[in-house]
């Protein structure tokens, strides 16, 4: 399986407001670095998985729309918890919507909240 990897950040507002989530509750910041990493039995007949290029505006299209801004207010996230774990769905669904997709088995989207910690989610299309 080849694969190719593509990175970019972002720095959002949001709240989880559930006891569950402690001292998150409240408004509060947080800086992802986000991942996403397309995956393709073959090669295509350029010899690329996917174009590096489109793959890493694409994925800047993505975070732009998320950077800077308060999750809670974001019309495509309304009702939601923002949680690390929804927001690597939100990116991978909007990757794949796009026309990156030809051929891709598979596609993984992972957020860093610090060297220690991250979540994401994985998408098999094959």
């Amino acid at each position: 399986m080849f694969r190719v990897t593509v990175r970019g950040h972002m720095m959002i507002a949001h709240s989880l407001p559930d006891p569950f989530f402690g001292p998150a509750q409240g408004l509060h910041g947080a800086t992802y670095v986000v991942e996403a990493t397309f995956y393709r039995p073959e090669l295509d007949e350029y010899g690329t998985v996917v174009d590096i290029g489109a793959a890493g505006d694409r994925l800047r299209e993505i975070l732009a729309d998320l950077t800077y801004r308060n999750l809670d207010e974001h019309p495509a996230l309304a009702g939601r918890l923002t949680t690390t774990e929804v927001l690597a769905e939100f990116v991978a669904d909007r990757l794949l919507a796009g026309p990156l997709t030809a051929g891709l088995a598979r596609l993984d989207v992972r957020l860093l909240e610090s060297p220690d910690a991250s979540a994401g989610y994985t998408v098999d299309l094959a």
